[in-house]
């Protein structure tokens, strides 16, 4: 059996081992986009591309529905650089290409996993950002951290470098709880901390930045209160971390959702799960005022929320506004 269909089997497994009941995106066209989207935060106009590749190897989180958005099949590099020459052909104009100071790129799953998204497509991806986009200042990548490896970290250190500005390079790593059973025992993250702060030690190394998605209140049978008190121990837990590694780390705060086709949403239907409030997102954020690292929330469900599941509620369009802003200025002022 040839790899991808081995790969492609092991998705399947592990997604009917978790329960969930979501179908993967199969038939969707392989030279396009998944999703992209534009943000504003505090580097300036960000681009958020979303690769459609082979779906999340792991495919085990809780609460995580974003593989249905990808395919159960393994789709070669051709077609993932004809989805790289969408971006620059078709997304962006050319005041946006010399305006844009961020990229984030996903597949929602692991941009440095091989297996489900090609190298030779990732430095294409790389020189093409470096003859498109001159005033680029950082290339984020979204990947869980056993496949980040030394070589890789060398190889793009050195293609960065290419670029006709100083562009640093953020890992972005799914967190989602700071407690150990809440983390891998009950939202299967498999998640390992000697594993993160090795990766963390890499990239000391080549002075990369770190991104740490976090999830507010990811699993039922976790009250409000005790939901914020395990982010604020991860805000901690960053500041020492940032301070031990000399990192520049961003926490992204995802308040939860109830996505479908996970158990999750079951749960949510039962009457056994509610999202978390922004005003408890307000609180947390608070907690990282002083600390060594900055913070932006996630205010957007990519509608894969279940209907009536999404952290949004009726009376939250001025917090929302502030929020927004925060974003943009890490001012705490805004929040108190």
């Amino acid at each position: 059996m040839a790899p991808e269909n081995k790969t492609g089997d092991l998705i399947k497994k592990r997604t009917q081992a978790a329960q969930k009941t979501y179908s993967f995106n199969n038939d969707y066209n392989p030279r396009l986009l998944a999703d992209y989207w534009f943000q504003n935060p505090q580097e300036g106009l960000t681009l958020f591309a979303v690769f459609y590749t082979q779906a999340c190897r792991w495919a085990q989180c809780l609460g995580c529905n974003l593989p249905s958005r990808m395919s159960e099949h393994h789709i070669g590099y051709h077609n993932i650089i004809k989805q790289v020459d969408f971006i620059f052909n078709s997304v962006l104009s050319g005041e946006q290409k010399n305006q844009l100071k961020k990229i984030i790129i996903s597949n929602n799953g692991s941009i440095l996993d091989e297996q489900t998204f090609s190298t030779t497509a990732l430095i294409y991806f790389i020189a093409q950002m470096n003859i498109h986009c001159p005033n680029i200042s950082v290339l984020s990548m979204e990947t869980r951290p056993e496949y980040v490896d030394i070589n890789e970290l060398e190889v793009l250190a050195r293609a960065i470098r290419e670029g006709s500005t100083p562009t640093d390079v953020e890992l972005a790593v799914g967190f989602e709880a700071f407690d150990d059973k809440i983390r891998n025992d009950f939202y299967k993250k498999g998640l390992d901390l000697k594993v993160f702060e090795k990766m963390a030690g890499m990239m000391s190394a080549y002075h990369f930045k770190l991104k740490v998605y976090f999830m507010l209140k990811p699993v039922p049978g976790i009250s409000e209160q005790d939901a914020v008190l395990d982010v604020v121990n991860g805000i901690n837990y960053l500041d020492d971390l940032a301070r031990t590694y000399k990192l520049d780390i961003n926490m992204h705060l995802n308040p939860t959702y109830a996505a479908y086709g996970t158990p999750l949403e079951a749960a949510f239907k039962k009457g056994e799960y509610a999202p978390p409030t922004l005003e408890s997102v307000r609180e947390t954020v608070l907690q990282a005022e002083g600390k060594s690292i900055s913070i932006f929330v996630g205010l957007n469900d990519e509608g894969l929320a279940t209907p009536g599941g999404s952290f949004i509620r009726r009376g939250d369009g001025e917090l929302i506004k502030k929020l927004d802003k925060f974003n943009m200025t890490q001012d705490y002022g805004l929040l108190q």
